[in-house]
């Protein structure tokens, strides 16, 4: 769609102003604008996004794991986390993780 302007922008232009636009370089540059606006941008948005939240993770947050894994944390020991998967009758089931293993905060029950 962009593209499409620039090239109609470029046929409209007079020849000696159009003739430098459309040289490779130029063009080259465009496509990686529009590589830059569309790819790179929005991964750093959630990159970002994401270390905000691992930033944010707190004893008693329900979590999922990036292999499935649900999980209350009980304890946060530096890059790694302690997560309570299950109450077995006495005793609860807990395992260590990577912090970085977490992909996402299930939302609270009083928050829906």
């Amino acid at each position: 769609m962009l593209a499409t302007m620039i090239l109609t922008m470029t046929l409209q232009l007079p020849s000696g102003l159009g003739s430098a636009l459309s040289s490779p370089l130029v063009m080259m540059v465009i496509v990686m604008g529009i590589f830059y606006v569309m790819l790179i941008l929005p991964q750093q948005r959630q990159r970002k996004k994401l270390q905000e939240m691992l930033s944010a993770l707190k004893a008693g947050d329900k979590v999922i794991t990036n292999g499935g894994i649900y999980g209350v944390i009980n304890g946060i020991d530096g890059d790694t986390v302690i997560l309570k998967i299950a109450d077995t009758g006495s005793s609860p089931v807990k395992i260590r993780i990577a912090r970085s293993a977490i992909t996402q905060v299930e939302a609270s029950e009083d928050a829906k």
